[in-house]
């Protein structure tokens, strides 16, 4: 029995939670959770109904250490994570009798984007690390054109915040001047209303009108080399047994359809 936490129901109630359905508990990863475990779900579900089985989702999506903190509490069934467990946080669950085991569901490139309406062509790591820690404030440092640079990063929470930091700004801290956003849509929507706006955001949410990439290195993400790619995991507690579901549900994502749905999405399948 997992412990009460107010949960965000990222789906619909009606189709994903059915008032008899045995529920898979998911929290973590924005990344993955506010579009591929949702897509996950549906199809898995439409895949229980036709053997006459029920199932009900709860996903909620508010960050990787999120994730890693309801495994290691026991909240979650699966956890989703944009990066590995830190040392830190691998000893507090083994501390709790709990072993967290990371399952690769996705890979992924965090995307450089700027307004549509920005000149700029490429960025190499050195720019970005500039910008984002707040050496460089302008874009007439750096381009053709001008403006007051608005800078865009996920919250503390994120996964993605602190791998970017690492990846691209050689673990320096951000800018005082950056501002934090909960997640990778509420990123791409700023960025899109800003002329001048900059921030970064996972595959699945590169579509978004009124944004463009820009290349990283002379590299867009996708690309073997690209310096921002990374792995996107579910996370679990090795020390328990899953219920038989929501085993499954973690076979179907790994299967040709599953990995057919986390392409369809936009991120990169595992084979």
């Amino acid at each position: 029995m997992f412990k009460s936490l107010p949960f965000l129901l990222l789906c619909l109630t009606a189709l994903i939670r059915p008032s008899q359905a045995e529920t898979i508990v998911i929290m973590g990863s924005d990344t993955i959770g506010a579009k591929a475990a949702l897509h996950l779900a549906e199809a898995f579900k439409a895949k229980m109904e036709a053997i006459d089985k029920e199932v009900g989702f709860e996903i909620s999506a508010e960050g990787s250490a999120t994730g890693v903190v309801s495994i290691t509490e026991g909240h979650a069934d699966i956890g989703m994570t944009s990066r590995p467990p830190s040392i830190k946080e691998i000893a507090r669950a083994k501390a709790m009798g709990v072993e967290l085991k990371t399952i690769t569901v996705a890979k992924d490139g965090i995307a450089v984007i700027v307004n549509e309406t920005n000149p700029i062509e490429s960025l190499s790591l050195a720019e970005l690390e500039a910008i984002f820690a707040g050496d460089i404030e302008d874009w007439a440092a750096i381009s053709a054109t001008s403006g007051t640079i608005s800078t865009y990063t996920r919250n503390t929470a994120s996964g993605t915040y602190d791998l970017f930091r690492t990846k691209a700004m050689a673990s320096r801290d951000y800018g005082e001047n950056t501002q934090k956003v909960a997640g990778n849509e509420q990123i791409a929507a700023e960025v899109a209303r800003s002329p001048n706006g900059i921030g970064y955001v996972g595959l699945a949410y590169t579509a978004t009108p009124g944004i463009k990439v820009v290349p990283v290195e002379g590299m867009l993400p996708r690309a073997e080399e690209y310096p921002l790619n990374r792995t996107l995991f579910y996370l679990v507690n090795a020390n328990i047994r899953l219920s038989h579901v929501a085993n499954d549900f973690i076979g179907f994502t790994l299967s040709p359809q599953g990995q057919h749905i986390i392409e369809n999405v936009q991120f990169v399948p595992i084979y």
